[in-house]
């Protein structure tokens, strides 16, 4: 791939698209995507496959996991059906997301991920122990336990028993 490569709005790629440098894509792929830079997905563009790059922005649908490196970004018109992975992960009012998230450090520290730790923080000096506070003078009233809950029965009726006559 050059610097940046487009998928037309009328193309259908059936088959794994891989390279170097950023992709957009405004059709349609049944594969999986994996770039080394950012992925952009059109409105009304789909994958269904894995979709990985630097920083994802999806606007159309997905059926497939997403990673992006740097982050994923999912617009108002997006729909995933997958899990995302992500350092940084942004989601517009109105995207829909069926999977899981999970949000990573970034991929470019060096250390392989297993080998992460958290790094050590300074603690703020504790302020000096305060003496424990007088019972309060007035009894403390009992919580009452919320009302049960019962489901309600729509489009049920009595049935009226019949009397029998003496």
């Amino acid at each position: 791939m050059a610097e940046g490569s487009v998928i037309g709005q009328s193309t259908v790629v059936r088959g794994n698209v891989r390279g170097e440098g950023s992709l957009e894509i405004f059709g349609r792929v049944d594969g999986d995507v994996s770039v080394t830079g950012d992925v952009t997905l059109g409105e009304n563009a789909s994958v269904r496959g894995d979709v990985n790059g630097a920083r994802l922005t999806i606007g159309g649908t997905v059926t497939g996991d997403l990673r992006g490196t740097e982050a994923v970004v999912l617009e108002r018109t997006a729909q995933v059906t997958g899990d995302i992975i992500a350092p940084r992960l942004g989601i517009e009012e109105g995207a829909l997301v069926r999977g899981g998230i999970r949000m990573d450090a970034p991929t470019g520290s060096g250390r392989a991920q297993s080998d992460r730790r958290p790094a050590p923080r300074a603690e703020a000096p504790r302020p000096a122990a305060r003496p424990a506070a007088p019972p309060p003078s007035a009894p403390a009233q009992k919580k009452q336990p919320p009302a049960p809950v019962v489901p309600a029965f729509r489009g049920l009726t009595a049935k009226k028993k019949k009397v029998r006559g003496r």
